[in-house]
Formats: structure tokens, sequence, C-alpha cells
């Protein structure tokens, strides 16, 4: 099993960027496609940025230009940096992953099975 921890969340301004990161710990030698997801109140969760077990990316429109996911394979550290912040931005995001060998996004997304605590972002207009 894989254990996921986020930090980097806080409150910014609209505008404003900040970094999330995310340490994978466990059987994190195996084949992992991970992602951010976020939920804000009263909405369902969203993916927002998911990355395939051979690197590919898909984000959400809401968050394409703005963010950017990567991934710090020497450290087992997914991050995501987000820029141009909106108020519309704040929620509870959510580091995800999944062990495995899948190549496609939509196939990582769908099969997501392990979950961080979760880090809040607020942005204030």
């Amino acid at each position: 099993q894989v254990r996921l921890v986020e930090s980097g969340g806080g409150s910014v301004q609209a505008g404003g960027s900040l970094e999330l990161s995310c340490a994978a710990s466990g059987r994190t030698t195996r084949a992992l496609c991970m992602g951010w997801f976020r939920q804000a109140p009263g909405k369902e969760r969203e993916a927002i940025a998911v990355l395939s077990s051979i690197g590919d990316i898909t984000y959400a429109a809401s968050v394409k230009g703005r963010f950017t996911i990567s991934k710090d394979n020497a450290k087992n550290t997914l991050y995501l940096q987000m820029n141009s912040l909106k108020p519309e931005d704040t929620a509870m995001y959510y580091c995800a992953a999944r062990v495995g060998y899948y190549t496609s996004t939509n196939s990582c997304r769908e099969n997501i099975n392990t979950w961080g605590q979760g880090t809040q972002v607020t942005v204030s207009s």
C-alpha cells in the first residue's frame, strides 16, 4: 500500500500562488499513477490534475494554464504549483494515487484508490 501526506495549503489573495506537496511512502518502487483532486463545500470532488504512470498529464479546464503538476521521483513527491489563484479555487485539496501501470490519465483517475488527508486552500478576493 501507499501512504500519502499533503502539505502546502493555506490562505492567499486572488492572483497569488501556492505550491502543494504530496509525499508518498510505502510501495513507491512500483509503478504509480497520481493526481490532485479538490472538493469545495457543497460540491462534488473533482480531478484537477492527473499524472499517468508513463507521464501523461491531464488538467481540468478550470485550472489549465494556471496549475502545473509535477513529480520528483527521487523524493517520491508529487507537486501542484498553483498560480493566478481565484476565489473559486477555494477547496480542500487531496493527493491521490494508485499502484499499477495506468498509461492513460482517464484509467488512472477511474482507478484511484488511495487518498491523502487533504490540505485546505482558501483564496480571498
